[in-house]
């Protein structure tokens, strides 16, 4: 029985964008995508109005086109089709932000995209002749300039061809790959012995993605998270339950681990193209990243070479790192933060931070666009840190102080843009003076519509403006105009609006997201299936509600494969971290613990605190009081770049003296690094981790009481607790490692904070100062003894 051939359909747009697009990458004159959009299509409508009855608007159009392994389905709508001295003509219309007199002749893809238009339904209507005009439009000013061109059918034909045969040499190697992929996976097996908990997790990760559902997974450190999801995943893509795999984690270190897993799966056998996609500004060749043909090399004629780059490398090679995407821009000359997004598009796994696909203003339109979805599956690692992210990216603010100081720079330049920064600093005023601290409000009232006026003048201005140096001078604030006003449209029951007058002397309207999982869906949703996983998800209830707006999710808890033997949990009762109890009795207290815990056993230990403040007291009194010479001690310090974090890392070599590191709880030690063995055989972990009280802390009470939550849980104890849990976490990583953690507050004895622990701290015991040494003695001394 002969096969059907695949087909592969494609818009006109995309496609002639694709295979023509040309020139210079160019930050410099950019008009919003989405402002563009509305304008435009309001435009359009009049422009079709105004043509008379003869005028047919958004005709939709497609062709096929067979070659000997698929067939191309080229698909779009036309804006306008009309007869003119007796001849169709094709309509292209285009909305731009300049003066369409200035053009000189129509731009190119946009000329492509008529003539695809004039091919198919010039062979549909049997014409020998068609017309093409290009209608440009002003999108302010709504001035008309239009340009024409006739052709013949056959020469279209032989045009459309020679188009669709540049393409086809793309979706052909894809399908080859896909079916070499595919195959590769028909006897792929699990590449370990199954760990306690791990064949539940790679079954549960399958028949979510299978199901096209969202899974919430807690699992604990050692069970193998990453293998245990990209592994199913991998096996889901094979079997046609999905296309592409995004892994998407908060920490570098993940990222390595993924990349690490999905190499070490090839070794076994499996065909997978993966790309790490690296941050702009780590990947740029330049000191400063201004992607403009003036500033940087590799922005000129980027567009003209960027295809062949891009093929070469896709066809030439599986994995795809910071290292080898440098190369091969050096190679041809092209920016390689844009060539990686390109790839991106063809690969099978792409590895990358949250905000590629999630925030708003960092997002991969060519994936999570306006109108764009595909097959995707979503990993998300470590997806705890997803709460704040998302927080963080669905959030934004107008500072007064800001607007007066762009005001004052445009003043002579710009009096319009002027006299609309001065509007929205009136209000800004009247807002300022109800406000004591912080005041919440109903919505953030006209604002919006003010700074949008304001926003039109930027464009306006930055487009205009001879003076670079002004422009890139407020380039950041018409960045925050932008990022308001997006947000500004997202603003529902999840926001609280609020006024505040900051430490810094400054007043600010905030449009906070408190609870970001309608915006987070929305990307989501994009995708077919997506896997929430960490070894702190605790409560599970807490998170899927601040992460997911599903009802029908899955939920899994992966019981930890170490035995309880390898490690001893102490609580100790007899001191506290709060506020109220802060003073030289209790720094000295808590000094001793950690003294009397490092004596008791050679080895690395860390010393994990809720501040810098906390630290600094505490560490002032173990070194005067409980130093001595057979104890190495370091502090974290705030800011530490990449060098010194290795540095500091490099303290936990093995050697013949104990050392102890001081660091802060929830900070860059104290998740996603792997000290295992010997390297670090204890963790102290001073408080519950409870943020500092703010006034988005206390928003997020307030707010969560008034939905009748516990307010406290949702703002402080839930995110304490998950920075509690991070911490130990660092102590047992493998079957081999064995060590101590003791928490210090009497809290942990309270039963709110007990029932937050995993249900494997079952065994933790109560200490006290003198009961201490007895309890880690007794630890150690058992893991001495010989194995029967």
């Amino acid at each position: 029985m002969k096969m059907a051939k695949p087909v592969f359909r494609i818009s006109v747009r995309n496609l002639v964008e694709f295979i023509l697009r040309s020139g210079d990458i160019d930050n410099r004159h950019s008009v919003s995508d989405k402002e563009a959009m509305q304008k435009g299509s309001r435009i359009h409508r009049k422009i079709q109005k105004r043509m008379g009855a003869g005028y047919q608007a958004e005709v939709s159009l497609k062709w096929k086109t067979e070659y000997e392994d698929l067939i191309i389905l080229v698909e779009g709508r036309a804006d306008g089709i009309f007869t003119k001295d007796d001849i169709t003509v094709i309509d292209e219309i285009k909305g731009i932000a300049s003066d369409p007199e200035q053009l000189e002749a129509p731009v190119l893809v946009h000329k492509a995209q008529a003539m695809c238009y004039a091919r198919m339904y010039g062979e549909m209507e049997c014409l020998d002749q068609i017309d093409i005009q290009m209608t440009y439009v002003n999108l302010d000013t709504e001035q008309i300039h239009r340009f024409g061109e006739s052709f013949m059918l056959e020469e279209l034909k032989d045009w459309y061809q020679k188009l669709l045969d540049h393409y086809h040499k793309w979706v052909s190697y894809q399908l080859q790959w896909k079916e070499l992929r595919n195959h590769s996976m028909q006897d792929l097996e699990f590449p370990f012995p199954y760990r306690d908990g791990q064949r539940q997790m790679v079954s549960s990760v399958y028949h979510a993605i299978s199901a096209e559902k969202q899974i919430f997974i807690q699992a604990p450190t050692g069970v193998g998270k990453t293998i245990s999801t990209i592994f199913p995943a991998v096996r889901a893509v094979g079997e046609g339950h999905g296309e592409q795999i995004f892994y998407l984690t908060a920490k570098t270190i993940a990222r390595t681990v993924a990349e690490e897993t999905f190499s070490f799966l090839k070794e076994k056998g499996l065909k997978f193209k993966v790309i790490t996609l690296t941050a702009k500004e780590k990947i740029c060749f330049q000191e400063e990243t201004e992607c403009n043909p003036k500033a940087c090399p590799y922005a000129k004629g980027h567009f003209d070479r960027i295809n062949e780059c891009v093929y070469e490398l896709w066809t030439s090679g599986h994995s795809y790192d910071r290292d080898s995407l440098q190369d091969q821009a050096r190679k041809w000359q092209v920016c390689p933060f844009e060539m990686s997004l390109d790839l991106a598009l063809w690969a099978d796994g792409v590895i990358c931070d949250y905000n590629y696909v999630f925030d708003p203003n960092a997002r991969l339109k060519r994936f999570f666009g306006e109108g764009v979805s595909g097959e995707y599956i979503f990993l998300i690692d470590e997806a705890h840190n997803l709460v704040e992210r998302g927080r963080e990216m669905y959030s934004a603010s107008v500072c007064k102080e800001e607007v007066l100081e762009v005001r004052k720079k445009v003043r002579e330049k710009a009096p319009t843009l002027a006299r609309s920064l001065d509007k929205v600093n009136r209000q800004l005023l009247s807002m300022q003076k109800e406000c004591e601290g912080y005041q919440i409000l109903e919505n953030a009232g006209m604002i919006p519509l003010a700074m949008l006026r304001v926003f039109g003048e930027l464009e306006k201005f930055m487009e205009e403006s001879e003076n670079q140096e002004l422009s890139d001078q407020i380039l950041d604030f018409y960045f925050s105009v932008r990022d308001f006003l997006n947000i500004s449209e997202l603003v529902d029951d999840n926001y609280v609006v609020y006024t505040e007058n900051s430490e810094d002397g400054k007043f600010r309207l905030h449009l906070y997201c408190v609870n970001p999982a309608g915006n987070l869906n929305a990307s989501l949703e994009k995708g077919i299936s997506t896997v929430f996983f960490s070894a702190t998800l605790l409560p599970m209830i807490y998170y899927r509600k601040l992460l997911s707006v599903r009802s029908d999710d899955y939920g899994i808890y992966v019981r930890s494969p170490f035995s309880k033997e390898q490690r001893c949990i102490l609580t100790g009762v007899d001191v506290s971290s709060r506020y109220t109890r802060r003073n030289y009795s209790e720094y000295r207290r808590i000094a001793e613990y950690i003294a009397r815990t490092v004596w008791k056993k050679k080895g690395n230990y860390m010393i994990f605190f809720p501040s810098y403040l906390l630290l600094q007291d505490v560490y002032n009194v173990y070194e005067e009081e409980f130093s001595v010479d057979w104890v190495r001690t370091v502090c974290q310090n705030p800011g530490m770049g990449e060098r010194e974090r290795e540095a500091f890392l490099q303290n936990f070599d093995i050697h013949d003296y104990t050392f102890a590191a001081f660091c802060i709880m929830g900070g860059i030690f104290s998740e996603g690094i792997d000290l295992i063995g010997d390297k670090l055989i204890g963790a102290v972990i001073i408080g519950t981790g409870l943020p500092q009280v703010s006034i988005r802390r206390e928003i997020l009470r307030e707010y969560y009481t008034d939905k009748g939550e516990n307010g406290f849980d949702y703002a402080y104890r839930f995110p304490g607790m998950n920075k509690v849990l991070q911490a130990a976490g660092r102590v047992i990583r493998t079957r081999e490692d064995t060590g101590v953690i003791l928490l210090l507050d009497e809290r942990f004895a309270d039963r709110k904070y007990g029932e937050l622990f995993p249900r494997e701290w079952d065994d933790r015991q109560s200490c006290s100062l003198a009961t201490l040494e007895g309890k880690l003695e007794g630890f150690w001394k058992a893991l001495d003894r010989p194995k029967n």
